[in-house]
């Protein structure tokens, strides 16, 4: 860990499957640091992170929630996340900004199908990651054969940190290895040097010489680059092995000295939006680097700008009011009324965590339902209601039809609808009722098409030229837009219009779903110079404008969207399903009947664990018919796996009227306004 003589931050993210006892365990460090006098529990909905009605209400966390507390000289932002898998797009929010985190598994309930999603992206994005095991002191308790599970199913280089006693009872410990534990030391050198040929050849030439010291300094490196993961046990109950796992903490993961960074030109992360009292925008922002004060004019979002009214800063507490919040810190912002989760707040840096920003790290909705208003006379308050809920969770992606007078949401899950139904009621006053949910496609690109409109021509009603080229891109790569023309044939504004929309349009495809994984080249270009009457007067029936390109770009590219064609794909979700055995022959049938498609069939004890895919669509119904087909002690887990093309007659989308599709007489509307 880098230390100074001045103090550091360390913004860590709790992270876990719903229920692992997250947010006890963040109630327990709040109290062994000393912040909060009473440690409350989240049966009672006295916790100090989930502070909503609905959050107490239900037991289990919907917001990410920002709280601090001291380690020595280390300032530690603890931010804690959700773990129903409905609301994983507040832990996807919260990635780019953390240094560190904690995955937190139950003795009892193992790896879940949340924790392997989780801890596969904390790989991926390199965050420097501990584990920490908790309910040891729960009836089911496990430790030999939970390691084994974690290095098998989570991630293979784990570092057990210490062993439990009384295990599975009220006076379960934990009790952390040393230098004098021979099995530790060589467990350490085992996965150290696996990843470190100068440590090896220092054991293979001198095992005396490679002191214990040294191996404690090479995990502590290893893990902040996330190589290795030490995992500790405990219980966020009766606070067995949660100073060890302070320790870890203040050991073994990176914080940061913000001093020589603050005088850096400005640069941070939003990554939370909420309304305050009065209704204004209040911004969360981890700073990378630089100093943002009150009174400061911030640019934002690459282009808006607004003037910062108040700031707070997250330290050894809650957040306090300050002039200024720097680098290394959390802070709230005031006065920024555009501002938008995902925004980066003055100049973007290159760095591993503000790439991340902004990008997904976990699969998209994958359900989407209409919203109903009770009193038809809410529509126009119900629209605005879920655009504000929508500042706060952009992944929600509101879909208005003008044309059928609906709007629809997007959705992780059942419970997110219920989430929403009574935060419209409670904070806006707006009773709903919600349509059938229905399942999220998208489309692929099959082909290569192209297509031109040539300016001042009978079939082209606007100032503009615009030849594109669509192609398949690869998995997983999202829209690339390409230029086959000079930049410099034409201004610059005019070719961002043309790009900007395109993403736009591709929203909607042939079918209406969203198209992605695609490869959009710019072949032809062209404009007419601005020109004015010879008494000097701008004259706009002459010149092209950037709203010319704006508009006949749908048009072209859907024309080569067509050529190209698209297949309609839908997601499909990975399941893992543990039922008695007496009943395994009724499941096979009934999988069948939802197009689930089991791959691996395992006798365990008493019960069968069936592994496969099936259609998201289904996974709802597969969760209802659970109990009764098994008597109540069916285990379900799913997350999304991956996208399958649609067998048989591709399904349309409700398009919305901005998509030209839905105007076939579109040309005929506009070919008037310019002749």
């Amino acid at each position: 860990m880098h230390t100074s003589s001045t103090s550091t931050t360390l913004n860590l993210g709790i992270l876990a499957h719903v229920d692992a006892g997250k947010t006890s365990l963040t109630e327990r460090l709040l109290h062994a640091a000393g912040v909060i006098d009473e440690i409350g529990r989240v049966d009672a909905g006295s916790t100090q992170t989930d502070s909503l009605a609905l959050e107490r209400q239900r037991g289990i966390t919907i917001k990410s929630a920002v709280v601090s507390f001291a380690v020595d000289d280390v300032t530690v932002n603890l931010i804690d996340t959700p773990g129903h898998p409905d609301f994983i797009a507040e832990v996807e929010r919260v990635l780019s900004v953390l240094d560190g985190a904690v995955l937190v598994v139950s003795a009892v309930e193992g790896v879940q199908a949340q924790t392997r999603v989780l801890m596969r992206t904390l790989r991926r994005l390199r965050i420097p990651t501990l584990v920490f095991v908790n309910k040891i002191d729960r009836r089911g308790a496990r430790e030999e054969d939970l390691l084994r599970s974690i290095a098998e199913r989570l991630v293979p280089d784990i570092v057990p940190m210490g062993t439990v006693r009384g295990l599975g009872g009220r006076d379960a410990s934990y009790v952390p290895f040393d230098a004098g534990d021979p099995a530790f030391t060589g467990r350490l050198v085992d996965v150290l040097a696996a990843h470190d040929d100068a440590l090896l050849s220092a054991y293979v030439d001198d095992e005396a010489g490679l002191t214990y010291r040294r191996l404690r300094a090479e995990l502590a490196a290893q893990t902040e680059r996330a190589l290795v993961h030490p995992v500790f046990f405990g219980s966020a109950a009766t606070g067995a092995g949660v100073g060890e796992l302070i320790a870890g903490i203040r050991e073994l993961l990176p914080s940061e000295d913000g001093g020589p960074r603050a005088d850096e030109p400005v640069s941070g992360t939003v990554f939370k939006v909420e309304r305050g009292d009065a209704g204004e925008k209040v911004a969360y922002v981890r700073m990378f680097a630089g100093t943002v004060r009150t009174r400061d004019r911030l640019p934002f979002g690459g282009g808006r700008e607004g003037k910062v009214t108040a700031v707070s800063v997250f330290d050894r507490g809650s957040a306090d009011p300050r002039e200024g919040v720097s680098a290394g810190q959390i802070g709230k912002l005031w006065g920024l009324g555009d501002i938008r989760i995902g925004d980066v707040v003055g100049v973007p840096r290159a760095d591993d965590r503000t790439r991340g920003a902004g990008q997904h790290h976990f699969s998209p909705p994958t359900l989407e339902t209409v919203v109903v208003p009770a009193r038809p006379g809410d529509r126009g308050a119900l629209h605005l209601a879920l655009a504000q809920l929508a500042e706060q969770d952009p992944l929600i992606n509101l879909r208005q039809d003008d044309l059928r007078q609906e709007v629809y949401v997007s959705l992780y899950g059942e419970v997110q609808k219920e989430v929403i139904e009574a935060t419209l009621l409670d904070e806006y006053g707006i009773d709903v009722t919600f349509r059938e949910t229905t399942t999220i496609c998208v489309e692929r690109v099959t082909g290569s098409g192209s297509a031109y409109e040539v300016i001042d021509t009978d079939s082209n009603p606007f100032l503009a030229t615009v030849g594109l080229r669509v192609d398949p891109g690869p998995p997983d790569s999202g829209v690339e837009f390409r230029l086959e023309i000079e930049l410099g044939s034409m201004p610059y504004a005019f070719f961002r219009a043309v790009e900007e929309t395109v993403r736009e349009t591709l929203l909607q495809g042939v079918h209406g779903w969203q198209v992605d994984d695609c490869v959009v080249t710019m072949t032809h270009s062209g404009y007419w110079p601005r020109q004015s009457h010879a008494h000097g007067t701008f004259d706009k029936s002459m010149s092209s404008t950037a709203g010319d390109f704006r508009q006949l770009t749908p048009l072209v590219l859907l024309s080569a969207l067509r050529r190209a064609g698209t297949a309609v794909h839908e997601p499909l979700h990975r399941f893992r399903l543990s039922v008695p055995d007496d009943v395994f022959g009724q499941l096979l049938p009934a999988l069948s009947r939802l197009r689930a498609v089991p791959h691996t069939q395992t006798a365990r004890g008493a019960s069968y664990v069936v592994e496969g895919e099936i259609p998201a669509a289904r996974v709802h119904e597969l969760e209802q018919l659970l109990p009764s087909l098994t008597r109540g002690e069916g285990e379900l887990e799913s997350a999304f796996e991956r996208y399958q093309p649609v067998r048989g007659e591709a399904p349309d989308r409700p398009r919305t009227d901005r998509n030209p599709l839905c105007r076939k007489e579109y040309l005929r509307e506009v070919a008037g306004v310019r002749r």
